[in-house]
């Protein structure tokens, strides 16, 4: 066969793009598979304990019991899928009910909404008791409001010392940070105090150690010189109190439109990754703060805004494959009853307890909703701004992959059976991309707690070792080397 060209004459073509190559490789090192947190719980640094998250999980705990107190009454407050199938009382509901205590994979090829709505409470229930939050910031910022000099001193100090507590008690949740003010004209003096005192009161309570997981949140960016100024800031800390280089790391709240666009028309976003000097691990949406600087009135500010849509897309767009994680914002309609019992008071009447347990699932509707509008367009985490919004987020997150695990399961195993085949003969295979998706799907799925890693080893046809490699790609190479 005549060809007419040789190595040498492409010897420089190949040379630049390798070079090319290598370079995007670097920038774009895609999903690690490491675990992300479903969401991040705000508080203000005042109230902030050693033991916060068990107490948001009592609260949230007595929040179901009160007003979803079985599998049934919940499934049908959020709308999971196939809840109006369910018979919500009498003799056959109370049949269903110890069919699924006694056969559960019985009941799910028979009556699969019955199934999902009791596995998502049953998980949910387990959930909330041994490890509510998953996620917490410290708020020094919107959380906290405006305090004097010494309030915030004070309050910085004392927070740092609670953390520390918790590192000893083992009771922080697996994710924690702070949220700093914002590095405007105005604040930023304020905001590096705060730091400042924080994490040197921490490291010396702690002897010198940060808790796992721990990340610095700059809020209402505007442009890279100020995601810059806070990597300075953490080289200064770093130096001086013997922490580890590169040893503190931080996000990005994405709540301006200049933080999408800049003054030149050029797109922002990576520009504020680009400054952070590889300690940035996540960027945060801010749904409110963005919806106001887009001249939104407070009716319509929500999370599923066709604005915010955009603003979320260009996120994706310009930080995906980077590895940091996405999250979104928060929903700002309370699941909180509006009639409460005053111990020595009058018992609430029986209007006061119906008007409670509608209003409270009707927050829980909208909230359940807003996080499977966010897990439909690829965002995984959000925040939650009340103990009782736990149960659904919860709910709507092992839903959301219970529901489709079925078909995710038999695609897997297929295409990873139909991908081995093609290496295997020669033939050319290049949707690798799909394939990393579906391993994606059950990374998250078994992260989040939606499945056991038993489950996802059981459904995805895997080992464990090839789930936790985080790459089709690997598990096409090793598979083709046996």
């Amino acid at each position: 066969m005549k060809t007419s060209l040789t190595d040498g004459s492409t010897a420089e073509i190949n040379a630049r793009l390798n070079e090319g190559n290598r370079a995007f490789a670097e920038r774009y090192p895609g999903e690690t598979g490491r675990r992300q947190p479903v969401h991040t719980v705000y508080g203000g640094a005042h109230l902030f304990r050693a033991d916060s998250a068990q107490r948001l999980g009592a609260l949230a705990r007595r929040s179901l019991d009160q007003f979803a107190p079985d599998f049934i009454a919940f499934a049908k407050a959020i709308g999971l899928p196939g809840a109006e199938q369910i018979p919500d009382s009498g003799s056959e509901a109370e049949e269903l009910t110890s069919r699924l205590e006694l056969q559960p994979d019985d009941v799910r090829h028979q009556h699969k909404a019955a199934w999902l709505a009791y596995t998502i409470y049953q998980r949910v229930a387990e959930k909330l008791r041994h490890e509510p939050v998953e996620d917490f910031r410290i708020d020094f910022e919107d959380g906290y409001g405006n305090r004097s000099d010494a309030e915030e001193d004070s309050h910085a100090a004392s927070a740092a010392e609670e953390v520390a507590q918790g590192m000893l008690d083992n009771s922080l949740p697996p994710f924690i940070g702070i949220r700093i003010k914002p590095f405007s004209e105005e604040l930023r003096a304020r905001s590096f105090r705060t730091l400042d005192i924080f994490v040197s009161t921490l490291l010396e309570k702690s002897g010198g150690k940060l808790p796992d997981n721990f990340v610095v949140t700059l809020p209402k960016i505007t442009i890279p010189e100020q995601a810059s100024a806070l990597a300075d800031l953490f080289e200064l800390l770093e130096k001086q109190t013997g922490l580890g280089q590169g040893s503190l790391k931080l996000e990005l709240m994405i709540e301006t439109t200049q933080s999408i666009i800049n003054a030149r028309g050029e797109i922002n976003l990576p520009l504020l990754l680009g400054a952070t000097r590889g300690r940035c691990v996540a960027a945060h949406f801010g749904t409110y703060d963005y919806t106001a600087s887009c001249n939104i009135t407070a009716a319509h500010q929500h999370m599923m805004h066709p604005a915010c849509d955009f603003a979320k897309h260009m996120m994706q767009v310009s930080f995906e494959g980077t590895g940091i994680w996405l999250s979104d914002g928060a929903t700002n309609v309370m699941p909180v009853a509006p009639h409460r019992f005053v111990e020595g008071g009058p018992r609430l009447t029986l209007e006061q307890i119906e008007e409670n347990r509608k209003v409270v699932q009707r927050a829980w509707k909208l909230h359940y909703d807003h996080v499977q509008h966010s897990l439909e367009n690829g965002f995984y985490q959000g925040w939650d701004l009340h103990p009782a919004q736990l149960p659904t987020r919860y709910a709507a997150i092992y839903a959301f992959f219970l529901e489709s695990l079925d078909a995710a399961s038999e695609r897997l195993k297929n295409f990873v059976e139909k991908a081995a085949k093609a290496t295997l003969v020669g033939d050319i295979f290049d949707d690798a991309a799909t394939g990393q998706g579906l391993l994606n799907y059950f990374l998250r799925a078994n992260n989040s707690g939606a499945i056991t890693q038993e489950e996802a080893i059981e459904r995805s046809g895997l080992t464990v070792a090839e789930l936790r490699s985080g790459s089709f790609v690997k598990i096409l190479n090793n598979r083709q080397s046996l």
